[in-house]
């Protein structure tokens, strides 16, 4: 009888064994998958800053643009009525 307890609790204790191996190599895992999602959602976010940054001077310029294109308008406006008088 204690033989067999013995032999039990043995088989118990080698089952569990391969149990615990798969039970971290399935936390690995995840952690891995884990890290590479938080790798992707960080180069998606400077992906966005640099969209945004990029967005932001090309509405600069165009803001520049449109400010150098009405003064020559006023300019113009001005001359034209300088010569009329």
């Amino acid at each position: 009888m204690i033989a067999i307890i013995i032999t039990l609790g043995t088989i118990g204790i080698l089952s569990s064994i391969p149990l615990v191996a798969i039970f971290t190599a399935h936390k690995r895992s995840s952690m891995k998958l884990q890290l590479q999602m938080m790798e992707q959602e960080t180069e998606l976010e400077r992906i966005k800053m640099e969209s945004y940054a990029i967005e932001t001077e090309k509405l600069r310029l165009e803001l520049a643009q449109e400010k150098q294109a009405l003064l020559e308008m006023e300019q113009n406006h001005r001359l034209s009525h300088n010569d009329s008088k």
